[in-house]
């Protein structure tokens, strides 16, 4: 890794902390982290506040994702791209902005995707909609899909440490959904 590929992953980690979850409820008046469920992500935005508010923060969260993995595959290559995508994730898991509360990183490693592997996405994404049509629950639709994301990435040919830092963004994923995972097998999600 040179300076190069550092300073991409650490562009990736501060564009990940842009929290468009709670930047655009903010613009409008509205502290998110005490409204709904408390989560600053698209989810509890569209449940508080309607469709278009979540629209432009779930493209926000993408699109900090892109970015993200664009700087990192330009700087170094698509395993700089996984790993400065994979900081973005973490960045909006935990974003040095707004005191590391921040949302579960399922649309910056959308975003990631996009740029690595869009057919992948366009696979994952069918997963996320079916899942949701069928159960009513986002959040057993954003695990199925990001649970996918490496046999994904792998029948598209990616292997090693691009795998690796992707299931590392599949791990912290699944961290970060622990609660949900809970009332899911209780029933109550």
């Amino acid at each position: 890794m040179d300076a190069w590929d550092i300073a991409a992953v650490v562009a990736g980690y501060l564009l990940g902390s842009v929290d468009f979850g709670v930047i655009v409820p903010r613009l409008l008046g509205v502290d998110i982290y005490g409204t709904g469920s408390g989560n600053p992500g698209a989810t509890n935005v569209l449940r508080t506040m309607g469709r278009k508010e979540a629209a432009l923060v779930l493209l926000g969260d993408l699109a900090k994702g892109v970015a993200a993995a664009a700087l990192g595959s330009w700087a170094g290559g698509p395993v700089i791209g996984f790993a400065a995508g994979l900081a973005a994730v973490v960045g909006h898991c935990f974003p040095i902005w707004h005191r590391f509360k921040g949302g579960k990183g399922v649309a910056a490693a959308g975003g990631m995707v996009a740029w690595l592997e869009p057919w992948a996405l366009l696979i994952l994404l069918g997963v996320f909609v079916a899942v949701v049509a069928l159960t009513r629950k986002a959040s057993l639709g954003s695990l199925l899909a990001a649970l996918g994301l490496v046999p994904a990435l792998a029948l598209f040919g990616h292997r090693g440490w691009s795998l690796g830092l992707a299931g590392a963004a599949v791990a912290l994923i699944v961290v970060r959904h622990l609660p949900n995972i809970r009332r899911l097998l209780k029933g109550g999600e």
